[in-house]
């Protein structure tokens, strides 16, 4: 068996998922061989592809460029003096991780090219390299590739890894509205990546050389959380022995990113429904206001329709944060981005940690893809930082993932899940012992029966389904 067959069979045969969010003949390659003639010769080839070609003679050149121009792709000689293919592969995915490198040599052994792929180079190629065979390593190597550089500056989304199209849709209408003014809200559910979509339109703004400011509306107590959004006047309550701006000043001609506004209490909703309309605040204990110059996007894992009916959230407010709405899917629904931030996060978690570890064998990156990820890409995280924490090998093992998965799964809840979980455990006692009696059921509960329905509601429980009319009969 030849080596390029033995290298070709090893690479993914391409599927729909895998095509690439951009044409790949507007990506950028670096070229880098020190023979001066085959350089032009395989620069010559690549042009007339399309590709946009940048040369090096050598690896230490190829770095240099790094600082002007970030290449989609580096396609590089294995024997070079000073600094070879393989080192120069280990000090792209030091400084841009991630960063898909096919390298090219005469020289070329089995062990070689099995050696290369296990530290992670995305192809390994004999010379003289077949044409066709070079450009289908290429495009697989930008299919597999999320689409953060390119024409148009798209370093604003550089966070955001995917190659999923529903999530290129949300980044085109992300980008379309960044330009303006106008409020959006963010929705979704929890550990999606709400904050890092709010960044990305902020670098893509007007307001991108200004600050970005995000706090999380649920997880201070109302006074607390009414003196970090307006600041406050020294003596202004006990404890505030100064003054204090508060975010929206600190977010002054950038964007202030209101994360979980779901759970902003409703006294606070008046006073930034009021904040947005006047486009001036007034800090606690202060008679002056403050006119401020802040882009709003606000977030949420709640149905907002439904608080917005059961009077839980203000309907004016509402209409005014939400004049864009993007949403954002769960991780299952864009499966085809798992491999792909599983190998991005092994790189960032290996750079810190250990150096060694390269990624993931073939059995562990299908597991990690089948998995359903209920805590969506804060779970993957957890996992991969577990995985890269207790691996000893270069690939991480398949049952290595399922121990991580399972430990998850035995992880404790956050404390709105376990509340959550609580509230409604009690509410289906209630309606067995009552019989699905709402009357007697909210005053054992101690709470009104507008309330109480209120709480039903948002548990989806039907009081009908507990009426012994409606239980199954088994007597018979």
């Amino acid at each position: 068996m030849s080596l390029q067959t033995d290298v070709t069979k090893r690479r993914p045969t391409r599927t729909p998922a895998m095509q690439p969010g951009r044409s790949t003949s507007t990506a950028h390659i670096l070229l880098v061989d020190d023979d001066p003639s085959l350089l032009k010769l395989l620069g010559m080839r690549l042009e007339s592809r399309g590709f946009r070609v940048t040369t090096a003679e050598s690896g230490r050149a190829a770095l240099s460029h790094l600082a002007d121009d970030t290449p989609d792709l580096v396609l590089s000689d294995l024997r070079m003096d000073e600094m070879d293919g393989l080192a120069l592969f280990h000090e792209l995915q030091r400084r841009v991780p991630g960063m898909p490198v096919i390298i090219l040599t005469a020289h070329g052994s089995i062990p070689d090219a099995v050696s290369a792929t296990q530290q992670g180079v995305f192809s390994f190629l004999t010379k003289p390299v077949d044409r066709d065979e070079l450009f289908a390593a290429i495009d697989e190597a930008l299919a597999q590739t999320p689409t953060t550089r390119g024409e148009g500056g798209e370093m604003w989304r550089s966070q955001i890894i995917t190659r999923s199209p529903q999530m290129e849709r949300i980044l085109e209408q992300a980008y379309m509205v960044a330009a303006s003014d106008v409020s959006v809200l963010v929705t979704g559910p929890s550990g999606t990546g709400k904050e890092l979509l709010a960044n990305a339109m902020h670098q893509a703004s007007p307001r991108a050389d200004k600050p970005f400011v995000a706090i999380n509306c649920g997880a201070l107590p109302e006074q607390l959380l009414e003196s970090e959004l307006f600041g406050h006047a020294r003596g202004a309550f006990t404890g505030a022995v100064s003054q204090h701006e508060g975010l929206f000043l600190a977010a002054d001609g950038g964007t202030l990113f209101l994360d979980e506004i779901g759970d902003m209490p409703l006294t606070l909703q008046v006073k930034l429904l009021r904040a947005l309309q006047e486009r001036q605040i007034r800090p606690l204990g202060s008679t002056k206001s403050v006119p401020i110059d802040v882009r709003i996007i606000s977030a949420t894992h709640r149905d907002l329709d439904r608080a917005m009916h059961e009077g839980d959230f203000r309907e004016d407010l509402y209409y005014r944060l939400n004049v864009v709405n993007l949403k954002l899917p769960p991780l299952k629904e864009r499966a085809e981005d798992i491999p792909l931030l599983a190998k991005h996060m092994v790189a960032q978690v290996a750079a810190r940690h250990k150096s060694f570890v390269k990624g993931f064998s073939p059995e562990a990156l299908n597991l990690l893809a089948s998995s359903a990820w209920p805590g969506n890409v804060r779970q993957l995280v957890n996992v991969v930082e577990q995985c890269v924490a207790l691996t000893s090998a270069p690939m991480i093992p398949e049952a290595l993932v399922s121990q991580a998965l399972a430990a998850e799964e035995n992880a404790l809840p956050s404390f709105s899940e376990a509340r959550a979980g609580f509230e409604r455990s009690y509410l289906i006692k209630v309606l067995k012992i009552t019989e699905g009696n709402v009357t007697q059921a909210a005053r054992i509960a101690g709470r009104n029966r507008t309330d109480f329905y209120k709480l039903l509601a948002r548990h989806d429980l039907d009081p009908g389904a507990f009426k012994p009319s409606a239980m199954p009969d088994t007597t018979s």
